[in-house]
């Protein structure tokens, strides 16, 4: 009988031997899809391959994959335990292609695979395909001989595969397995195919098109393969059972729970040591990933599966912790095929020992008032939904692991007033990405999180609050107390000041204590936790004080000014430009903002003058910037923009300011302005005071960048401008509205100035500063010219050339100028005698003997350079040496 680690080590085999790529499995935390909680399938780490943005030396790949589905639309969390199949994690076996080879070879593959390397009955075998993809169902007459009746056509989406509403998608076609009559259930397609019977092992997609919005589709030029293999479902069925539970790896994690239990596996507690098994996999697999818990975002996932495995090991009648006691099974199940469990082993134990030591303190106390809460409803109620937010709020049950608790009493919760309690909350948890946890020190503060939670921040409300210190980190590690002149990262459990994000720089001020100061330089964040970060000024802070936490005013006055004009200034280039414009980089600090957006040309200065215009005009109106909290869907169904960078979780804020009126009715007007923020703003738009953009200039490819400033830096600058605009003025002797014609009138008057004294100094160079122009000599038959000026310079000598050959008729001429210092050559042979002589051989010539290098030009015209001018007589003469032959 083949284990689970067989059937992994069988399937890369095969398909190495086909020229396919073995690749590790990518970590569960996607690195390359922001939009995904957790990698839920073998294709996502090569999403970028099937679009095309990324490309790599290979054509064919597979993986063993490892997914959890835990969270998001992608929640197997309610039926783990209770089902055959269900899982939080499990592991996808797939074969890919990307743009190699098609559907006559992927089929075959599957075929040769399942019925001939790992020897699954061909009797037992059907599959579906997409109901108009006549070329599949041919192929799998060919290759496997499968009879029509065993051929199923499926109209409906589940055959047909899309990475989303634009993009490649195209058929599929499941590979089914027939686990007998005596398990309910009907073939797929069929009223009863939710059933035990007919399981669906293999999935094969066959990216042929790419959709587009209007509906349409076009065959992708590079037609690909993306498959997907459950592991735990083929063990089942060469293990000779239909329950992935009872196969060898998860029996072995069943066995190791029920002996750490000292309880039978089969017995009454079965479900429970199954949820056990499972949730063990995924949360370890989790931190092995760099996940930890926390209150939001990934962290808050895990925990939820911990406490409800937690919960199940309580039902056993376990006193003490038992997850972080099965690790030791896990690794050895598989570390072999994932190193990176054996070389977390020791956080993940540790973690789940102190997760599972602090949620016993509570959970006594919190299923004693879910009884209270049940004594007094009538048989069958649902919980009302405060009470199941009781539990959530104050005792640290999450909502699934209440119903679960619930589910085996046949009652149900009051979502409905769950949700609604939740929402009253004003401390609600916003789901954050936590991030892969890879920087230095993020480990000390996933640690600090998970002990004490993510940071409560209360800046929106305002400057200055009160706070808990519950960490401080000097040097990467925590610490107890900070000294006089030591700097540290101080963690509380809220804060007014604003942490770094979305383009935001963080907030400045300072931190009292009873019996110390601590001046705030950068406030950033990590895991949910505000990083103070500060240099104890007097005296000393130690963990657990309260303190006194003040924002400097001034300064973030100055920064939600400029973030809020950023808002306006991202639509007014909408409007200026085109719909086409979007964030992509901004910077809100103290002293100035910058914008960098999505154009391809530089803006003229009538187009940066209008949107100048239009952001002051909006400010002037001091219409309030409103605020509120809505989910992603509901903040883009009324238009908000979403700012790039940002992260968004179940809840967002969307921040609305400016009435435009001519885009209304009745003339009330439409909200000018709206963006999906977590920033802090003016409260009216009028608080921005001005507006003035300094420029536009090129960031990156396609990419324009905008800097401003506003407030009390627009003002000082104006008057800057001003103040040099008075002081020309009072130079000119002109009023300041005259300064630009005058200045123009000096413009046009000092180069008619400059022309004049050019020909002046080459009249008198010509006629050797008042003497007749020297006299041309004969060499070899060429009359040469050869004259050394001072007073002019290097840019005149190409006009005295002129003069010269004019005044010969016919010949060579050598200039050598003294200009500034170093020598200026110019050399000119009239245009009869450029076929035999070039102006460039006698520039190179003469160059080298004032001590330079090189000279260029044309065959009648070239010119060069050298030290001085010392050496003149030198390069005359080898000048007639070139000349002489």
């Amino acid at each position: 009988m083949p284990t689970l680690n067989d059937i992994r080590s069988t399937f890369l085999s095969y398909f190495a031997k086909q020229g396919h790529e073995v690749v590790e499995s990518s970590p569960l935390v996607p690195r390359n899809d922001p939009t995904l909680m957790f990698a839920n399938s073998g294709m996502v780490q090569f999403k970028n391959l099937f679009t095309g943005v990324e490309h790599r030396d290979y054509k064919r790949a597979t993986t063993a994959q490892k997914c959890v589905r835990a969270g998001g639309k992608h929640n197997d969390l309610d039926n783990v335990g209770y089902t055959a199949r269900h899982h939080t994690f499990f592991e996808m076996l797939g074969n890919f292609s990307f743009g190699d080879y098609f559907k006559s070879d992927a089929i075959p593959f599957a075929w040769e695979l399942i019925t001939r390397d790992l020897g699954i009955d061909k009797s037992r075998l059907l599959v579906t395909v997409y109901h108009t993809d006549d070329e599949a169902a041919e192929i799998w007459k060919k290759v496997a001989g499968l009879p029509d009746d065993r051929i199923i056509r499926i109209p409906t989406s589940d055959n047909f595969w899309q990475m989303g509403p634009t993009g490649p998608c195209g058929p599929c076609t499941e590979i089914f397995y027939d686990h007998g009559e005596q398990h309910w259930g009907g073939p797929p397609g069929s009223p009863d195919d939710d059933g035990d019977r007919f399981v669906e092992i293999w999935n094969l997609v066959f990216m042929q098109y790419e959709q587009f919005e209007d509906g349409s589709r076009k065959d992708l030029p590079n037609q690909s393969i993306d498959t997907g293999m459950g592991i735990e479902r083929v063990a089942a069925l060469l293990q000779g059972t239909n329950d992935n539970y009872a196969t060898d790896l998860m029996r072995s994690l069943i066995e190791a729970s029920a002996d750490a239990s000292s309880t039978d596996p089969d017995g009454p507690g079965k479900t429970h040591h199954r949820v056990i098994a499972d949730h063990l996999r995924s949360t370890s697999f989790l931190m092995a990933d760099g996940v930890m818990p926390s209150n939001d975002g990934r962290g808050y996932v895990l925990r939820r599966i911990m406490r409800r495995a937690m919960r199940h090991a309580h039902l056993l009648g376990v006193k003490d912790p038992l997850m972080y006691r099965l690790v030791p099974a896990l690794v050895q199940q598989m570390g072999a095929a994932y190193p990176e469990l054996g070389r977390a082993q020791s956080l993940i134990e540790e973690t789940l020992k102190q997760e599972e030591t602090r949620f016993k303190q509570t959970l006594d106390r919190g299923l004693k008032l879910l009884d209270d809460e049940l004594a007094n409803l009538p048989e069958g109620a649902a919980l009302p939904g405060q009470a199941a937010f009781k539990l959530y709020d104050t005792y640290g049950f999450p909502l699934d692991l209440t119903q679960d608790a619930l589910r085996e009493q046949d009652r149900t919760v009051d979502t409905d007033g769950f949700d609604a309690a939740m929402a009253e909350q004003k401390a609600k948890a916003r789901a954050a990405w936590s991030g892969s946890g890879e920087s230095a020190d993020a480990t000390v503060w996933f640690d600090v999180a998970d002990q004490h939670g993510t940071t409560d921040f209360l800046g929106y409300d305002t400057e200055t609050a009160e706070g808990q210190i519950v960490a401080l980190v000097r040097d990467g590690s925590t610490a107890d107390q900070a000294e006089q002149g030591q700097e540290v990262q101080i963690a509380l459990n809220q804060s007014p000041f604003y942490a770094e994000s979305g383009g935001q720089v963080g907030d400045t001020g300072e931190i009292r204590t009873e019996s110390g100061v601590a001046q705030v330089t950068d406030t950033r964040k990590t895991a949910g936790v505000f990083l103070h970060i500060a240099k104890i000024s007097e005296g000393h802070i130690r963990v657990g004080e309260a303190a006194s936490l003040t924002v400097d005013h001034g300064r973030r006055t100055s920064i939600r000014a400029n973030h809020s004009a950023t808002h306006l200034l991202h639509e007014a280039l909408r409007r200026a430009l085109g719909d086409h414009v979007a964030q992509r980089g901004s910077l809100n600090a103290e002293d100035r903002l910058r914008f960098d957006f999505s154009h391809a040309k530089a803006l003229t200065a009538e187009e940066l003058q209008r949107v100048q215009e239009e952001v002051n005009s909006f400010i002037r109106q001091n219409a309030p910037v409103e605020t509120r909290i809505m989910t992603p869907d509901d903040a883009r169904g009324i238009g908000a923009q979403a700012l790039f960078g940002e992260k968004y979780g179940d809840e967002v804020r969307v921040v609305s300011m400016g009435v435009d009126p001519s885009s209304g009715k009745g003339g009330n007007g439409a909200t000018y302005s709206i963006e999906l923020c977590g920033g802090t703003h003016v409260r009216q738009t009028g608080d921005i005071g001005v507006f003035v953009a300094l420029g536009d200039s090129a960031s990156s490819a396609g990419v324009r960048r905008i800097e401003a400033l506003t407030g009390a830096e627009a003002f000082r600058y104006l008057s800057e401008q001003d103040q040099r605009l008075s002081e020309l003025a009072g130079v000119l002797k002109a009023q300041s509205a005259d300064v630009p014609d005058r200045v123009r009138a000096l413009m046009d008057e000092r180069k008619a100035l400059g022309n004049e004294v050019a020909q002046l100094r080459r009249e008198l160079a010509m006629v050797g500063g008042g003497q007749a122009a020297p006299d041309a000599r004969q060499i070899n038959g060429v009359a040469l010219v050869a004259q050394v000026l001072s007073g002019v310079t290097g840019k005149d000598l190409p006009a005295l050339i002129d003069e010269h050959k004019t005044r010969i008729g016919s010949g060579a001429v050598l200039l050598i100028a003294d200009a500034g210092g170093k020598a200026a050559v110019a050399a000119g042979v009239t245009d009869d005698l450029t076929g035999q002589l070039s102006a460039v051989d006698l520039v190179k010539a003469a160059v080298i003997e004032l001590g330079g290098k090189g000279g260029g030009g044309r065959p009648d015209l070239a010119q060069g350079g050298g030290r001085d001018t010392g050496n003149a007589d030198a390069a005359i003469a080898a000048v007639e040496k070139v000349m002489g032959g």
